[in-house]
This record gives structure tokens, C-alpha cells and sequence, in this order.
């Protein structure tokens, strides 16, 4: 943490040393006041619930077979133990597939949560790239991300000309 703000102190120095404007920005403050954030947040929370409701269902499967197995394994052939047994392996390595289709690293959330989030995402960046080049900025923080930054004044702060140039003015 030390290290990452010695970097963004030298930075800073550096770009005010030569002359070089900078601005902060808060990303958290925009994105909670663009509609569509909020509106694909709750569809992702919607969709994410849906799907852990599917996998919770396969577990559930997964551990009743294994409990019906526990009380009657005794009652049971050695097929038919060996039968059961990979029937509940089989219902748990359902499960486990289905959870990392849904919320793997390339998962289907992720891809609902990129095609959602992404045009948002590209809308405020053309506007910060907007402003920037019109008021000159080489470089744009945002306060809200953990970079590091302990203060920031108001008067560099370009969130809400952010929001009037994304129709959002407050």
C-alpha cells in the first residue's frame, strides 16, 4: 500500500511538474446515479439468484441420495451400493459443473455482468475522454477505486460534469 502511494506521489509530482493537468473523478458517486447501473445491477442480482437457486437444488438432490444411501446401505447388494454411490457422485458433479457454467471466471454471470456493464462503462469514458481533451487533463483519478489518494480537492473533482455530459445533471 505504501509502495502504491509513493507511485501515485511521484506521479502526481511529476505530471505537476511539468505543467500537466489532472482531475479526479468518483466512480461510485456516477455509476450510483445513472439509472441503467442500478437497473442492470438488480437484473444481474435477479439472474445470479436464480441460478444459485438451480445449484442449491442439485445439492439438495446430491445430499438426500447420499442420507437415503447412509440408511439402507446396509440393506444393499455391493452392486447396488456401487450403483448409489456413483449416482451421488454423479449429482454432485452435476452440481459442481452447473456452478462454475454459472459463476465461473468465464462463467455466465460474468458474460451478463460484461454485456450489461460495458456500453455503460464506454459511455462514461468517452465522456471523461471528452472533457479531458476540452479542459486539458493528461490524467483522470478516480477517488472511489483504492489508489491510494488521502485528499483531492472539490474544485478538481469532475464527477458531476461527468453525469451532465451523460444526461444525467444533477
Amino acid at each position: 500500500m505504501r509502495k502504491l502511494m509513493l507511485i501515485c506521489l511521484f506521479a502526481i509530482t511529476a505530471l505537476t511538474a511539468s505543467a500537466q493537468k489532472f482531475a479526479l473523478l468518483d466512480m461510485e458517486y456516477i455509476l450510483k446515479n445513472i439509472p441503467a447501473y442500478e437497473r442492470a445491477n438488480e437484473q444481474l442480482n435477479q439472474v445470479s439468484k436464480k441460478w444459485q437457486a438451480e445449484v442449491e437444488a442439485l445439492n439438495t438432490e446430491a445430499s438426500t441420495l447420499y442420507k437415503n444411501y447412509q440408511n439402507e446401505k446396509v440393506f444393499l447388494s455391493a452392486e447396488q451400493k456401487k450403483d448409489r454411490q456413483e449416482a451421488i457422485m454423479k449429482k454432485e458433479k452435476e452440481a459442481s459443473d452447473l456452478k462454475r457454467k454459472y459463476f465461473g471466471p468465464e462463467g455466465e454471470l460474468f458474460k451478463k455482468r460484461e454485456s450489461l456493464m460495458s456500453p455503460i462503462q464506454e459511455e462514461i469514458y468517452t465522456a471523461v475522454k471528452e472533457i479531458s481533451e476540452l479542459r486539458g487533463y493528461s490524467l483522470v483519478l478516480d477517488r472511489a477505486s483504492d489508489s491510494g489518494i488521502i485528499f483531492g480537492s472539490p474544485k478538481i473533482d469532475i464527477s458531476n460534469e461527468v453525469l451532465q455530459k451523460l444526461g444525467y445533471g444533477i
